[in-house]
């Protein structure tokens, strides 16, 4: 089933005097305790904030690229407490500090030793016990090697060995309402696989991996994902401009066309959880599309979870 739903294009309706579009938009987050999304321009090295409505937007440089974030739960609790995120990015794991007018401080925290010059974290989020999740890859996609993994960071054991290796693009990180199933997908065009794993919630070990869906039977790349009330998994479908929702046992029941041919990462939030973030690439597009690399809000008709804020 194909629906198209009302959107607004959050980045053209800010204080902001130009049209935000993102190099490579992902990793969108909403923060209930201050009531604004944030998301991320890897290639850009920005993170951008908004109101619910986009009436205020703010950004912070980075000194890297930044591939994920995730808030702390110190920042999730107290609204009157600094912004903090975990983030994965090109030399490791760190913290970052969001401060007023766009200052930014941050510590670095881990490295794996697998992770070498080239290569970077991609996508990544906390389990729903606060356990921080990213993967690596290659900066060049072009280079068609699996040399990406898959890592669990704590504040109390560090960055771990991998814990799933030979990913080409690592992806589509979320996890079941339970907490009980981890979903994975690999988005390079060699592989497009999305992955179910059952989750030992008490150790944080994933096993029993299983193929969930072959993406190269449908249209568009496996990306960024989320999980709604129902336990089905959003994932957005890069180069066909849609969403596509599957059900825990990998049935496609629904799409969603959006604008942007490369949507890239998924989020709900909003103060009823009913609205879904997408954010995209405007990189290799055509400058003429306006569409590309923007960052929309969509009511899907159904509610999703917050995302679970890292432990510290």
């Amino acid at each position: 089933m194909s629906n198209t739903v009302e959107l607004v294009d959050i980045t053209r309706v800010g204080n902001s005097s130009h049209t935000i579009r993102c190099g490579v938009g992902e990793s969108p987050v909403w923060l209930d305790s201050h009531q604004a999304w944030f998301w991320v321009d890897i290639i850009g090295r920005t993170i951008w904030s908004s109101d619910a409505t986009g009436s205020h937007l703010q950004s912070w440089q980075t000194a890297e690229m930044i591939g994920c974030l995730t808030p702390t739960r110190s920042t999730t609790a107290n609204a009157g407490q600094p912004l903090e995120f975990i983030a994965g990015m090109e030399s490791g794991i760190f913290t970052l500090v969001l401060e007023k007018e766009g200052k930014l401080s941050s510590q670095h925290l881990a490295a794996p030793a697998e992770l070498q010059p080239g290569m970077r974290f991609n996508d990544g989020r906390c389990d729903r016990q606060g356990r921080f999740w990213s993967g690596t890859m290659l900066i060049d996609m072009s280079e068609p090697r699996a040399a990406g993994h898959l890592y669990r960071y704590s504040a109390e054991q560090g960055v771990s060995a991998p814990v799933v290796s030979n990913l080409l693009v690592q992806n589509g990180l979320a996890w079941s309402p339970d907490g009980r199933t981890m979903y994975l997908s690999d988005s390079h065009p060699n592989s497009q696989l999305i992955w179910a794993f059952d989750y030992d919630t008490d150790s944080g070990t994933p096993h029993n991996q299983r193929v969930l869906v072959d993406m190269k039977n449908y249209d568009g790349r496996p990306d960024g994902a989320a999980i709604d009330v129902d336990g089905c998994y959003w994932i957005c479908g890069n180069d066909a401009g849609r969403i596509l929702r599957f059900t825990p046992d990998g049935k496609l029941d629904r799409q969603i066309a959006v604008p942007m041919a490369k949507p890239t990462m998924c989020c709900f939030g909003g103060a009823n959880m009913d609205t879904l973030m997408v954010a995209s690439i405007a990189a290799g597009q055509s400058q003429d599309d306006v569409w590309a690399g923007a960052t929309v809000l969509l009511r899907p008709g159904v509610q999703g979870f917050a995302e679970t804020a890292f432990a510290t």
